[in-house]
């Protein structure tokens, strides 16, 4: 049974989220970034909607210009619960992109990790906005969305002076199911039977890979697309979205690949190429409702 099902749409984003969603939909926002919209809750994950790297690395060595430009405004989003970022790295936890959405909804909340601290104090939010996110320590956030942050390795771990993880993943609970996001990340010892225990139907994956040069540079990598379709399959995840692909020029794959891969892989994984224009839609389970249900019996862990 497929997990996902994909539909094309004509026109902008913005035009496109005039509509109530049905379920549990998903769009992707270029590099790493998605909206995430229900009935009951509307979020977005690494969000990179700004510009801002490009002016940040001018004249540098890798040129962080856009390859695509956002494909939605922050003017233009719909409104927001929560903005969930990975780590530190100005293309997850977007300040001026944060700003914007700070100004625009005055309910939204933000989720980052605790070792962010002093990159999201930049965004001159009042504490009461922000919830800290620590590796393992789940967070009911309403009745239909519980988020239990993961260690990820993005190519290795980093911790803040108080021990806690600079690089997390997520995995949300939500009406139709479980979807792991995993930030930037490789495969590390315990990752899979991590995420086992969760049992994820749909996993973010990037899939940029890495390069010796660009880690002297200090620009860790990902995995790569193969590692990441074998994870899955390991992990026992049924369907995989690849993305982190097509933002900048020196640190992206050809896209065609992933298409070849999912023609390969379509009798043991639906492996799904992220692109614009296109809507992903959660088919609901059986346990998706069953984690929903339980979710709501559980107090709030702020």
């Amino acid at each position: 049974m497929l997990i996902v099902e994909m539909v094309r749409f004509e026109g902008s984003l913005a035009a496109n989220l005039g509509n109530e969603p049905a379920g549990v939909e998903l769009y992707w926002l270029g590099q790493a970034g998605f909206l995430v919209r229900s009935p009951a809750l509307s979020f977005v994950i690494d969000a990179y909607l700004s510009d801002q790297l490009a002016e940040k690395y001018r004249g540098g060595v890798f040129s962080h210009a856009r390859l695509m430009a956002p494909p939605i405004t922050v003017a233009e989003l719909p409104s927001l619960d929560f903005v969930f970022c990975t780590h530190h790295h100005g293309d997850h936890l977007d300040v001026p992109t944060i700003r914007e959405v700070a100004r625009k909804f005055s309910h939204t909340r933000f989720v980052v990790p605790a070792a962010s601290e002093s990159e999201i104090g930049s965004a001159g939010l009042r504490k009461g906005r922000i919830v800290w996110a620590e590796a393992d320590r789940a967070i009911q956030l309403s009745d239909t969305l519980k988020v239990t942050p993961v260690k990820a390795a993005h190519e290795g771990f980093e911790y803040d002076q108080f021990g806690r993880d600079r690089f997390l993943g997520y995995v949300f609970e939500v009406e139709a199911g479980l979807i792991y996001h995993s930030g930037d990340t490789v495969r590390y010892p315990g990752l899979v039977e991590r995420i086992i225990q969760f049992g994820p139907q749909l996993a973010l994956l990037p899939v940029n890979g890495r390069r010796s040069e660009l880690r002297e540079k200090k620009i860790p990598g990902n995995f790569t697309l193969e590692e990441a379709i074998q994870f899955c399959l390991d992990g026992k995840i049924p369907t995989l979205i690849a993305h982190h692909f097509g933002m900048f020029a020196f640190n992206t794959i050809d896209p065609e690949l992933i298409g070849q891969a999912a023609t390969k892989m379509q009798n043991q994984l639906q492996l799904i190429k992220s692109e614009l224009g296109t809507r992903y839609f959660l088919k609901c389970s059986a346990r998706g409702s069953d984690f929903a249900a339980r979710n709501k019996e559980q107090p709030q862990d702020h």
